[in-house]
């Protein structure tokens, strides 16, 4: 059975994340939703809310589960004895981004790190960006999944559409 492990803060989940997960779901037997905290972030929904919200969009799907990462990655991966790490790329920079990643998880790990290619109509879908329309009172609903996008309302006290 392989396992892979797709990690991010998930803050807020958008459908891009839920299509890198359903895509890496059929390349994998199992898929765990690694839910992290990032140091280097200040998130706007608590954990636990991001797991339930993850959990509600991808609940259903067979194969696919919503787990915290509690510490560090490399040890997550360990825990959970997956066979690789999954994260979606966008474009150029996200590559940038992650591959200094990818090469340290696999010196800590050996796993190595697959990237799927965002979908075209979805490439455009950042949480950041999600974040950015909803404090400023834009439309959300169409770029998360149910229920997201009240939480992130809520959590903006209800400035967000």
């Amino acid at each position: 059975m392989t396992i892979a492990v797709c990690p991010g803060s998930f803050d807020p989940l958008t459908l891009g994340h839920v299509d890198v997960v359903r895509r890496a779901r059929t390349l994998f037997d199992e898929v765990i939703v690694g839910v992290a905290r990032n140091s280097s972030k200040s998130a706007l929904l608590d954990v636990a809310t991001r797991v339930e919200l993850a959990r509600a969009a991808l609940g259903d799907d067979d194969g696919v589960r919503v787990e915290v990462v509690d510490g560090l990655l490399a040890d997550f991966v360990r825990d959970v004895g997956a066979d690789a790490l999954v994260k979606g790329l966008r474009g150029g920079a996200d590559f940038d981004a992650e591959l200094p990643m990818a090469l340290m998880n696999r010196h800590l790990t050996g796993v190595e790190t697959v990237f799927v290619v965002a979908d075209s109509g979805l490439a455009h879908i950042a949480s950041s960006l999600v974040k950015d329309v909803a404090r400023f009172g834009g439309p959300i609903d169409d770029l998360v999944p149910d229920g997201v996008a009240a939480a992130v309302r809520e959590a903006l006290g209800g400035s967000a559409r």
